[in-house]
């Protein structure tokens, strides 16, 4: 709050009367010069208002000096009432938190275009490895070793604050983990047999998958409307489903197994995050390295060395070195995207994150579309519509 007060200043001046001599030759003082004396120095005091004193100021008083030649020993500021102007207070309290509300919503929407734009990158190029090598263990497991070096790198040369964790943080995390581990591998094999597309219509249909287990499993309760919500959700991915043109029933169950997955990956992390110290970059750069740990074997046993070796000469051979530039590019993404969803899931609440969960499936399946040139038809497009805009309402109802 700034605060400030002008008004015009008269002078009261009293230099004859403190510190006058008496007739012993000594300093004399008194308390406050009489009527008589300020009746007979009206040159030096003229005010027919109130006088409100603000300062006195002491002069040093040197005997040595005559009388007359001395300074005043004491100066006396006031103010005349008649001439004060009204104070001016500014109050900016409002404006400093409207100032902050502003920062943090910028902060927000960065953070959700860049997560937009990392995810389209990255199903761009991940489509296009699966397409030339159809490995989705492998590729699953690349992209979390990718994101875990990243990490290792980044903590070792001081980019990112390294983590302080205990045993109890990593008992906590498991969980988490081990959904986030079947819910990344099981979209990868969806998207190595449909449309990206397809994988994120399904996808989409996530928010019925949350309720159902919260209901179930976790024993929540939600109003009517939120149930009512589900509905043009279920109904737009069946819709869409049936008419897909490259329908895969292994593809389809993909989809379903990721959504059930990272329903318990994102209840998992919002209780795992509560009270830790470990911020949303850091906790991911975790939640990583324990996936590989967990993805690693189950990995070699699904497909083998034998099998991607020579999976890898074959697209090599038909696509050349951009092969490994997409290789390399889906992993890096992969990562970045992902972190990035941490760091605002650890800004924003879980209702929030949902919409822009939502939003980005919009974008991915747009970007896809046009990029793949993917076939689809106008009933394809209506489910697919209608399961989305039964995402929004049930965030809506959700409120």
């Amino acid at each position: 709050m700034l605060c400030s007060a002008k008004q015009s200043l008269a002078r009261l001046t009293l230099s004859n009367h403190y510190g006058e001599k008496s007739p012993s030759g000594k300093p004399h003082f008194s308390s406050f010069p009489s009527t008589q004396i300020l009746k007979s120095r009206k040159s030096d005091l003229s005010a027919s208002k109130p006088l409100y004193i603000s300062s006195f100021d002491f002069k040093h008083f040197d005997k040595s000096k005559d009388s007359n030649s001395q300074k005043a020993l004491t100066q006396c500021n006031a103010y005349e009432a008649h001439r004060s102007q009204p104070i001016t207070i500014n109050l900016d309290f409002a404006d400093e938190e409207a100032q902050v509300v502003a920062g943090q919503r910028i902060k927000i929407g960065l953070y959700f275009a860049t997560w937009w734009a990392l995810n389209v990158v990255f199903n761009i190029y991940n489509k296009k490895v699966l397409n030339a090598f159809p490995f989705p263990w492998l590729t699953s497991t690349l992209s979390l070793a990718t994101g875990s070096l990243m990490m290792l790198v980044s903590w070792a040369i001081g980019i990112a604050e390294t983590p302080k964790t205990d045993v109890e943080f990593w008992k906590t995390l498991f969980p988490v983990a081990l959904a986030h581990t079947i819910g990344h591998v099981a979209a990868t094999v969806s998207m190595s047999k449909v449309a990206v597309s397809f994988t994120h219509i399904i996808k989409s249909g996530e928010p019925a998958f949350s309720v159902l287990v919260s209901r179930f499993l976790l024993g929540e309760t939600f109003p009517a409307p939120v149930y009512l919500s589900l509905l043009p959700i279920i109904g737009g991915c069946a819709l869409a489903a049936v008419t897909e043109l490259n329908f895969n029933m292994t593809g389809f169950m993909g989809a379903m197994i990721s959504n059930l997955a990272f329903v318990f990956r994102n209840i998992f992390s919002k209780r795992g995050m509560k009270g830790k110290s470990v911020g949303g970059m850091n906790y991911y750069a975790c939640l990583s390295m324990l996936s590989l740990l967990i993805l690693t074997p189950f990995a070699i046993a699904a497909e083998g060395p034998q099998m991607w070796a020579a999976g890898w000469e074959n697209a090599v051979s038909q696509i050349g070195p951009h092969f490994i530039w997409w290789v390399a590019a889906q992993s890096v993404f992969y990562h970045l995207y992902n972190q990035v969803s941490y760091m605002s899931l650890n800004e924003i609440s879980p209702l929030t994150f949902s919409i822009g969960n939502t939003m980005k499936r919009i974008s991915v399946i747009v970007a896809s579309i046009i990029i793949f040139c993917t076939p689809i038809q106008p009933v394809n497009a209506l489910g697919a519509a209608i399961a989305i805009f039964g995402t929004f309402l049930y965030s809506q109802a959700k409120q």
